[in-house]
This record gives C-alpha cells, sequence and structure tokens, in this order.
C-alpha cells in the first residue's frame, strides 16, 4: 500500500505535464474537463501563458488541483496501485479530496477558482505578506512572531520541514519578523512572491464566504482516508470534512505531522502527484522512513513503479 502527496501553488510552471500528456490521454482529458467547468482554456493557459497570468492565485489553484488529479489518474491509467491514504499541502488538499471522491472534479476546480477568488478579496493588495524563516525551530519562529506582531496579525502557517517554516500576516509586521529572524541566526529570511497572506487570521472573511459555498454542493465521506492540513487527521463525516476545508484557509498548515502520521500507519513509499518535487524534498527531510517518489512525466512514472515493484519483491 502506498500513500499519494499533491502539492499546492508554486508548483506550477509554463508547459508542466507536456511530456505526461503525450504518453497518457487521461491527462489532457482532465484539463479538458477542468476547462470546461470554468468556460476558460486551462491547457492553453499552462502551456502558452503567459507566465504572470499563470501564477495569479485565482488561476494557479484550479490549475494545480487538475494537474494533481490528472497526474493521478496518469498513475491509475499506468497500472499503478491505488492509495491506502492521501495528502496535500495547502490547496493540495482539494485534489486528494477529488481524487478519493469526496466532490466531484467539476465541483473541485470550480471550488478551487472561487477560494482562491475569496483568498484575493480578503485582504487588499500590498497589505499582506507571506516569508520563509529557515534554520529556526518551530517554537523560535512562534515565539518570534508573536514578540513582533506588535497587535498585527503575525503567525508561522506553514509547518513545512525542521527549520522551514512559513510565517504570513500583515506587511509590515512580516517585514518586522524578517529582521528579527536574521538577528536570532536565522539561515534565510526571505519575502515569497505572493499576494495573498494564506492561512492565517487574515484569511477569516474568504473562510465565511468559502463556507457558504461549501454548503452548496455534494460532498461525500472519501473513498480513501485523506489526512487535512489543519488537524492532520481525516474527517468522520461531511460536516467534519467541510469544517476542515474552511479552518484550512486560516490554519497553519502542519504538513511535518502529516508527513510523520502517514509513516506511523506502516507506509514507506509515497508518490507526489504534481509537477515538479518540492514535497519530495521536503518528506525527505521529514521522515527517513517514508520514500517519497515524484511523478510528473513518463520517465518519474516509471521510475516509481519499478521502485514499487522492487519493494513488494
Amino acid at each position: 500500500m502506498i500513500a499519494a502527496f499533491f502539492p499546492g501553488q508554486g508548483s506550477q510552471s509554463i508547459g508542466m505535464l507536456d511530456a505526461l500528456a503525450e504518453s497518457y490521454p487521461d491527462v489532457r482529458r482532465t484539463f479538458d474537463e477542468a476547462s470546461d467547468a470554468l468556460g476558460f482554456d486551462l491547457w492553453r493557459l499552462v502551456h502558452e501563458g503567459p507566465k504572470e497570468d499563470l501564477d495569479l492565485t485565482r488561476n494557479t489553484q484550479p490549475v494545480m488541483l487538475t494537474a494533481g488529479l490528472a497526474v493521478w489518474r496518469a498513475w491509475l491509467q499506468s497500472g499503478g496501485p491505488a492509495a491506502g491514504i492521501m495528502a496535500g499541502h495547502s490547496l493540495g488538499e482539494y485534489s486528494a479530496l477529488v481524487a478519493a471522491g469526496a466532490m466531484s472534479f467539476p465541483d473541485g476546480v470550480r471550488l478551487a477558482a472561487e477560494r482562491a477568488r475569496f483568498m484575493q478579496e480578503a485582504v487588499p493588495a500590498g497589505e499582506g505578506a507571506m516569508a520563509a524563516v529557515l534554520g529556526l525551530g518551530d517554537t523560535d519562529v512562534v515565539a518570534l512572531c508573536a514578540a513582533q506582531s506588535e497587535g498585527a496579525v503575525l503567525e508561522a502557517v506553514n509547518f513545512n520541514a525542521p527549520g522551514q517554516v512559513v510565517i504570513a500576516g500583515e506587511t509590515a509586521a512580516v517585514n518586522r519578523a524578517l529582521g528579527a529572524a536574521k538577528a536570532a541566526g536565522a539561515k534565510r529570511a526571505v519575502t515569497l512572491p505572493v499576494s495573498v497572506p494564506s492561512h492565517c487570521a487574515l484569511m477569516r472573511p474568504a473562510a465565511e464566504r468559502l463556507a457558504e459555498r461549501l454548503a452548496a454542493i455534494e460532498i461525500r465521506v472519501p473513498e480513501v482516508a485523506v489526512l487535512h492540513n489543519a488537524s492532520v487527521k481525516s474527517a468522520p463525516d461531511t460536516a467534519a470534512l467541510r469544517d476542515q476545508l474552511v479552518q484550512q484557509l486560516y490554519r497553519p498548515v502542519r504538513w511535518v505531522e502529516t508527513v510523520r502520521a502517514v509513516a506511523a500507519e506502516g507506509l514507506r513509499i509515497a508518490i507526489e502527484c504534481g509537477p515538479g518535487k518540492v514535497l519530495t524534498g521536503l518528506n525527505k527531510r521529514i521522515d527517513d522512513n517514508l520514500t517519497t517518489l515524484p511523478v510528473f512525466d513518463p520517465k518519474s512514472l516509471e521510475a516509481a513503479l519499478e521502485a514499487i515493484a522492487n519493494a513488494e519483491r
């Protein structure tokens, strides 16, 4: 049994999944389905750009959900084994839920686009920021945020790997924290090129709007356990699942705990479904007992299949 992980924003690139689409028709069909649901050509955006448009939050989120599902479908089309547990990083949680049958793909991709719009509209441009802090412990970063907030919103929001934490909040507070982090001995402390301060209290207005939207679509209990970012647990019912998605907007992504929870279930191999190798790199630093194999083109897919076959011998 394997696990399946799905990346979020940041892994997108012009031309991604092109080679995989040539070998596995389900990839292009998945993008066509998403385009029909959204009313514009997602495949053209991914392959022609411009990059500035691809990187807009309102486009990136439905693109990454679609990419994750496209890779998962290609994996199954190739004869790859089903997953016993799934998880996604931030927006990737939606890819996992669609792949696990918790919601239809058209509903999921439209929901991702609306989620992005709600997030963008919650904070005026320039008033919120995110930054990565490398080389400090989790508790040190949490304490640093508390010390530098000065009454503003400033929180540790992504616990990505040991020594890698992302902070978010009001721009001035984030800038104060960057200076304090460097003074405290951080190896790096840099602002991230994003327009939305995700997973902090500034997202509560977006979460309220998302809750209304979630109430209007059909949600089912997933066919495969999906660990949620906010709780590191699978939701026992659809009401709890909706609540987890609402909380995810303003609560931290507990990725280190998520990967360790998967490893604690006894799983030893996971695949990363989506462009790039971001989660593969993070997971390697989190738990040596879990090997994550990136799948994004025919070569990487075949390598993952071979590695799993060898592990089962």
